[in-house]
């Protein structure tokens, strides 16, 4: 008997040092993404380790990344809902109808895994985490060529005033300063609003939410709009901006038409393609400056997120996959030689850019979490975009580019039903 008793419990003390998850059988989880997003490495990768180790099937709903919001809508709103949603914590977010539709993983096993910007970036306004970040973490900043800067005798900005005289003197030198992909592209609009929703200890973001006060009653927007049309009209931006597009940065960056642009540095491993002059060893990174911070910022990462149907008939299995994707042997070798800061504690495989490590120090003193897309109610990137291009193209002034902002905002958050709207 004592011997029976000894066996059962290092059988239990075994157990409870070594879990390995089990996973059921045959099933089948539906998980809807955008295609462009799904054919991430990372993601295939963990989907074939998935399906591999548990004989269970991913069915990827993979929709037009022209019309994914549009399309996804449509879908939920004919109760058309995945088993494993994937979405950025966004504006567009609110079409999904988060509460009655997804379920919060506040207790989650994988939870404490999470680094402190992944989850505070997955978490909603009353602090429930709304899905598993699977996604490489980017910093978004000014990425300039600075082996052209070098050859000119030029250097990086460290102020606004600066990053205007280097920007006239480039033009002086016969080089576009920045590449400004106008048609489609609009998500540059949000490093320059970041602090100012970030920065007062959330006292403008709150108002705004609550329509309290309008982007018209903020300064500082009008002044990035003021600083935009600056920018065009002394040729910062050079002569195709209105119709230059995503394809088109590679372009103008590889073959050093142009010196700098405003993206992440996950771009230059995942979209910069090989082949011209330059490479992603050309670049380095400082901060944004778009006339409404001085010193400048940084953004930190937006992260796609795995979220589960609470409706759906295959709730469990959908929370074992993101258990998979949680697991530390299983997400290191599907982001292994991938540029992007550390989404888990575990997160080892990964590789982080020359680009942010050799900037580290500025980054950690002007980084701002990304604020202004996933937290300022009806705020639309496309919507902003449509009133700059209004702007560019002669249609209106800085005041009434602003206007429009309120106007596209407004109805946003009317169509979703924001109370005080």
């Amino acid at each position: 008997m004592r011997k029976t008793m000894l066996s059962l419990f290092l059988t239990l003390a075994l157990t409870s040092v070594c879990v390995t998850p089990v996973f059921a059988e045959g099933e089948t989880i539906t998980l809807m993404a955008n295609a462009n997003d799904a054919a991430k490495s990372y993601m295939t990768s963990i989907i074939e380790q998935y399906e591999e180790a548990t004989g269970n099937k991913i069915d990827l709903i993979a929709i037009d990344p022209d019309n994914f919001d549009k399309v996804a809508t449509s879908k939920f709103a004919t109760g058309d809902v995945p088993d494993i949603f994937q979405h950025f914590n966004d504006s567009n977010l609110n079409n999904y109808d988060v509460p009655n539709n997804f379920l919060y993983l506040n207790d989650q096993s994988w939870v404490s895994d999470l680094t402190q910007g992944a989850s505070a970036y997955s978490t909603d306004g009353e602090g429930n985490l709304l899905g598993l970040p699977f996604w490489e973490s980017s910093v978004s900043g000014c990425f300039y060529n600075k082996t052209i800067l070098e050859e000119l005798g030029l250097e990086p900005a460290t102020t606004q005033e600066e990053f205007n005289a280097l920007c006239d003197a480039l033009v002086e030198e016969g080089y576009i300063p920045l590449c400004w992909p106008t048609n489609g592209c609009s998500w540059m609009y949000q490093f320059a609003l970041d602090p100012v929703f970030a920065d007062d200890g959330g006292e403008k973001l709150e108002k705004i939410n609550k329509n309290e006060i309008t982007y018209a009653d903020i300064p500082e927007v009008q002044a990035m709009a003021e600083w935009v049309q600056m920018a065009a009209d002394r040729g910062w931006f050079g002569d195709t901006f209105l119709t230059d597009g995503w394809s088109d940065i590679t372009v103008v960056l590889g073959t050093g038409e142009a010196v700098m642009t405003l993206i992440w540095d996950t771009w230059f491993y995942t979209d910069f393609d090989e082949g011209y002059d330059y490479t992603k060893d050309d670049f380095a990174i400082m901060p944004v400056f778009m006339g409404t911070c001085d010193e400048g910022t940084y953004e930190g990462g937006n992260l796609n997120m795995l979220m589960v149907n609470k409706n759906g008939d295959n709730v469990d299995a959908a929370l074992d996959f993101l258990n998979f994707c949680a697991t530390p042997d299983n997400y290191n070798a599907a982001f292994a030689d991938v540029a992007t800061v550390s989404v888990f504690n575990g997160e080892t495989a990964n590789i982080q850019s020359v680009m942010v490590t050799e900037a580290i120090d500025s980054i950690n003193a002007l980084q701002r979490t990304s604020t202004t897309n996933p937290k300022v109610i009806g705020y639309s990137q496309p919507e902003t975009g449509k009133a700059i291009q209004e702007l560019l193209m002669g249609n209106v002034d800085a005041a009434g580019c602003v206007s429009l902002m309120d106007e596209y905002r407004s109805a946003s958050a009317k169509a979703l039903g924001v109370e005080g709207f």
